[in-house]
């Protein structure tokens, strides 16, 4: 992502992004693989922080969740991939287990302006 890019997009309230739910949103740019479908992405708290990734696993290209807002393991440690049980790590995105382990999710830039979510559109 280009630093200089003014490219945020507006995907909530800020009032929505509370502890323990997720933002599922879907950004303006389409994926290149495969070339034009819907590109979507989640928001959350990390404890105070707010982190956002594509909704994309990094082995299969599908999408992370079993149910709309549902993306943790039963323990609620972990991003868990529905299809094959991959574990990420909510910091950093970082696969801990599972057939893509070692690689991570694709991270969005995330920041509360306005009383907005916005994240930036990737370039």
């Amino acid at each position: 992502m280009s630093a200089h890019s003014a490219n945020w997009q507006t995907v909530a309230p800020a009032s929505e992004l509370v502890p323990g739910q997720f933002l599922e949103f879907r950004l303006k740019e389409k994926a290149k693989e495969p070339a034009g479908m819907p590109l979507t992405g989640f928001a959350f708290l990390d404890g105070t922080t707010p982190r956002a990734y594509l909704n994309v696993c990094p082995h299969l290209g599908i999408e992370l969740n079993w149910m709309p807002g549902r993306f943790m393991d039963s323990d609620n440690l972990f991003i868990q991939c529905s299809t094959h049980g991959a574990l990420f790590k909510p910091g950093t995105g970082e696969c801990i287990a599972g057939p893509c382990q070692g690689d991570a999710l694709s991270t969005l830039d995330i920041r509360l302006h306005d009383g907005e979510v916005q994240v930036r559109v990737p370039d």
